[in-house]
């Protein structure tokens, strides 16, 4: 039997604390605390996502259960109900909030495979989704059409799968009005949805030579300044135009030329038009993109599924948004463990692994051998059946 440290003791080497102390110590978290600090309320919610705890008295109950390993995991003396609820009620969110920043900035600096992309250029994914709630309970979400609510808008790394980038607002928020306050930089790729044409904040993209591509609403008002007459029935690209707004609104946000590229997908039997100011790369390339903005719907859709960022250990808003930024803070955990450790598995199977396994003693690396070799199995297999 392995006689080292647990495997949750392995897991926390990979969180900087001495980064988030000096959060702790900038916004005082740990002022007229005794016993239960922040640390030890930021290892608790880790767990709680990584075990998938569905409520405070299920966390807490599954945590005592292992009430001789606190010390050795860094949970300190003890941990009750009261404790864990006060701290998510009082706590101040922003030390969560910047340390899910800093594992971000850990996370992005992973090494990535260039080869799976056509472009060089950094692309990213923008969009939201609305956790819902009941007014009874969360009494403090706005209410609209008699239910509450809350958005997550985040700005989703494709080529690092990171969401680098996280606003939380009330869920009557536009989703285009968050557009300004993300952190462009020149030479990327951002990649929005219909409900992001908002010509002023395009144009702003286009200034600092960023690049966008949108999909175009149907009503807008347009003439055609240049069409290259270009129709390939094999990529689905059936036009390539340059356009000038001509309503008003339109024409004032966004008063230079823009690209628009009309494709027929064969798969879903639709026809989608995208808007872009980049008018080099091949059309085939602007539909590609916009591919890519699927990556984020299946983000949003994995954090919905396998952390907790739909039920709350919490009520009130200090609470919720404390939850959310610990899931964002764990998945980064779990994208860097998969990328320092070269695990050949999907991050679904490195949690799924892990939560089984975070209070036993074993090499961290070890534990995902059996798997991985059943994976390299199954490919080998898959190969041998298409080779024949």
């Amino acid at each position: 039997m392995h006689q080292g440290q647990f495997i949750f003791s392995q897991l926390i080497k990979y969180l900087p604390k001495r980064a988030f102390d000096c959060l702790v110590n900038k916004y005082e978290g740990n002022k007229y605390v005794k016993s239960f600090t922040c640390w030890n309320h930021l290892l608790v919610l880790i767990i709680g996502q990584l075990s998938n705890r569905e409520s405070l008295r299920d966390l807490i109950v599954s945590l005592n259960a292992h009430q001789d390993k606190f010390h050795h995991l860094g949970l300190g003396k003890g941990i009750t109900r009261s404790n864990l609820a006060k701290a998510n009620e009082v706590r101040a969110v922003i030390i969560f909030k910047e340390f899910s920043e800093r594992m971000i900035s850990i996370a992005q600096k992973k090494e990535t495979d260039p080869s799976v992309f056509p472009l060089s250029n950094e692309i990213y994914a923008f969009d939201s989704t609305t956790i819902s709630f009941c007014m009874n309970t969360f009494w403090w979400s706005k209410p609209q059409e008699s239910k509450g609510g809350i958005k997550l808008h985040t700005l989703y790394d494709v080529k690092r799968e990171i969401p680098i980038f996280n606003v939380i607002t009330d869920h009557s928020v536009s989703d285009s009005t968050v557009m300004d306050d993300i952190p462009y930089h020149s030479g990327a790729f951002y990649i929005f949805d219909k409900a992001y044409v908002s010509t002023p904040q395009l144009h702003n993209i286009e200034i600092i030579h960023a690049h966008f591509v949108v999909r175009r609403k149907q009503n807008m008002k347009y003439s055609i300044v240049e069409d290259k007459n270009y129709n390939n029935a094999q990529t689905g690209i059936m036009a390539d135009q340059r356009i000038k707004f001509t309503s008003r609104i339109a024409k004032k946000g966004y008063p230079s030329i823009i690209r628009q590229v009309t494709y027929y997908s064969s798969e879903q039997k639709s026809t989608f038009v995208f808007l872009t100011n980049n008018f080099k790369i091949p059309a085939e390339d602007v539909a590609l993109l916009y591919r890519y903005r699927w990556n984020i719907e299946i983000f949003f859709k994995w954090m919905k599924q396998h952390l907790r960022i739909k039920e709350f250990y919490g009520t009130s808003e200090n609470a919720v948004k404390i939850q959310i930024y610990s899931a964002i803070i764990t998945y980064c955990l779990i994208n860097i463990i998969g990328k320092d450790l070269k695990l050949n598995l999907s991050t679904y199977e490195v949690l799924r692994i892990l939560s089984l396994s975070l209070f036993e003693k074993s090499p961290l690396r070890e534990l995902f051998k059996e798997r991985e070799a059943t994976n390299d199995y199954q490919n080998d297999t898959q190969l041998n059946l298409n080779f024949f």
